[in-house]
């Protein structure tokens, strides 16, 4: 059996997590942690997602129930408690799946150095589509080439916090190495007035947000006389949640090292 923190117990994802872990076979939740103040300090786990009673407490501070844990997972808003939660699970010595997008590149210095004696997967989207979306992204880019331009489009819920959603700029990502460019260099983050004519080597990157939508990111490699288009849909939060408890899986038995979903599925 492999014991399980959930940070960010109380968001959507949290609940999605601790949820699908009960049906699981090999799966126990056995504490939530949440920012201090939140309602559900201080509560059962189970009480929190409108479960049956866990012996699950919900705690303010990691470091009170770290000992229960063999994997914390941690999908947080905002994203300084990931952070946070990476130094007690590195000095813990314990296992970490990490989902939290919108870490500045600071905190996400700050994360990888707390977690680096550890075994951890850090990912962007934990959807196995993405995944192979991303590695298909990057042959096409080196197939089609400069000829044709790219421009990345996503669109999630009116209550996302961050901009672009960190799989568009992993997509992105995919494409600028697969035309050998630095997405730092050449991305373009929606436009407006006269901005003049497109450059070739720009890579566009656009966010909508609105209603329900749980996330839709679609790749175009727009050339002259066609259009290509990679589009993947999530019509659930359980695909993402899936494929965290599954690198929950895979980062309990793995050595010491930072992972991504790449290896979880192991398409390295």
């Amino acid at each position: 059996m492999i014991n399980v923190i959930i940070c960010g117990i109380g968001g959507q994802m949290g609940g999605r997590l601790a949820h699908l872990s009960l049906q699981s076979e090999d799966l126990k939740v056995v504490a939530g942690v949440e920012a201090a103040g939140h309602p559900g300090i201080g509560r059962d786990v189970g009480e929190v997602i409108g479960a049956r009673q866990l012996d699950a407490p919900v705690v303010d501070d990691l470091a009170k129930v770290i000992d229960r844990g063999d994997v914390v997972i941690a999908f947080t808003a905002p994203p300084e408690g990931t952070v946070t939660a990476s130094e007690v699970v590195g000095k813990a010595g314990k296992a970490m799946v990490v989902g939290t997008t919108g870490m500045s590149e600071a905190q996400v210095s700050a994360f990888k150095k707390n977690v680096a004696g550890v075994p951890c997967v850090f990912a962007s989207n934990y959807t196995a589509g993405v995944t192979l979306l991303t590695r298909l992204i990057e042959e096409a880019a080196k197939v089609l080439g400069s000829a044709y331009d790219v421009e990345v489009i996503e669109m999630h819920h009116h209550f996302k916090k961050d901009a672009p959603s960190g799989t568009a700029l992993t997509l992105a990502d995919a494409a600028a190495r697969g035309l050998e460019r630095n997405l730092k260099e050449v991305a373009v983050y929606g436009r407006e007035g006269m901005v003049g004519a497109r450059k070739p080597e720009e890579i566009g990157i656009h966010a909508i947000r609105g209603g329900d939508i749980v996330g839709d990111h679609t790749v175009m490699f727009v050339g002259s006389g066609e259009r290509i288009e990679f589009v993947h849909r999530v019509q659930s939060r359980d695909a993402f949640a899936s494929g965290a408890l599954r690198a929950a899986r895979f980062v309990s038995k793995a050595k010491p090292g930072l992972y991504d979903m790449r290896d979880v599925l192991g398409l390295q």
